[in-house]
């Protein structure tokens, strides 16, 4: 047995994370704001645009968390790095972000689960100012651990998600670019996964793949603009969980039927769903 289930409760240390204007400016246009009309999402593309002052998207606190002295999968034993997959996110907002600032993360290890073959690790993280202490978000982490699973541990807390029998109230396509995991990649997830050929022929992928949490990205922007009328404020709570990959190029369609609180969504491409569980809370 490589994964220690009773790691969970293990503190993550890491280092304050700061970002300024740039770096906002950087990951909207990584998650695709502009690409399809450069007019259209200047108030997250721009910063000197009359009349237009910058915000910055809500998912942008998925890379605000910084960097953790050790990968928490080096604190629950020895799984190799090409196992390693992005199972589920979650951000909960408590504030809007702003162009500028300093964060730090209070988190932990809150879940080791057993799937049968495979293995979940659950990570959380609190986001408050580095200043006043002001929460900013949490930010909540699944990975998934292939192989690592038949330990006879916790299979984890079963979740309800259905389709509506009803056709979605809104779909929104967004068109990826080829070099758009490229692009992302300079906010901060280097992983080879999604830039090295080699890297990922070992993965078991015929080419490098799109991050999950740019996917992640660009269903935010869906249900920002179709749901709390593209205003950062009204962003509650996003989740999903990653159902299947994302090859640079693809256009996405995000699937989105209203709620009384928000909205529950899929992102597909094509007949594939991508994000699956997709759930959005209006603040």
């Amino acid at each position: 047995m490589t994964v220690d289930p009773t790691k969970v409760g293990t503190t993550l240390e890491g280092s304050p994370a700061s970002w300024d204007s740039k770096d906002a400016l950087l990951y909207a246009l990584g998650v695709g704001a502009g690409a399809e009309d450069p007019l259209k999402d200047l108030k997250y593309t721009t910063e000197n645009s009359e009349g237009v002052p910058q915000e910055v998207l809500p998912t942008f606190a998925t890379v605000m968390t910084g960097g953790v002295r050790r990968h928490p999968t080096e604190l629950i034993g020895s799984v190799p790095r090409s196992s390693i997959l992005h199972g589920e996110q979650k951000v909960v907002l408590h504030r809007t972000i702003p162009t500028a600032g300093t964060v730090v993360s209070d988190g932990e290890i809150t879940g080791i689960y057993d799937k049968g073959k495979h293995a979940n690790l659950v990570t959380s993280s609190v986001l408050t100012d580095a200043t006043s202490g002001e929460r900013y978000a949490e930010v909540q982490s699944t990975l998934v651990l292939r192989g690592e699973g038949g330990f006879g541990g916790d299979p984890g807390p079963a979740t309800r998600w259905e389709v509506p029998a009803r056709e979605p109230d809104t779909i929104v396509s967004h068109p990826t670019r080829v070099d758009q995991a490229l692009l992302y990649r300079l906010s901060g997830d280097r992983n080879p996964l999604h830039s090295d050929p080699a890297f990922a022929a070992k993965a078991g992928m015929p080419r490098p793949i799109l991050h999950g949490l740019c996917t992640y990205g660009f269903a935010g922007r869906a249900l920002l603009a179709a749901i709390a009328d593209d205003d950062p404020a009204r962003f509650g709570e996003f989740s999903v969980r990653f159902a299947s990959t994302v090859n640079p190029g693809d256009v996405l369609d995000t699937w989105i039927w209203r709620t009384d609180d928000g909205a529950i969504f899929q992102t597909r491409v094509g007949d594939a769903v991508v994000l699956d569980r997709g759930v959005f809370r209006l603040r």
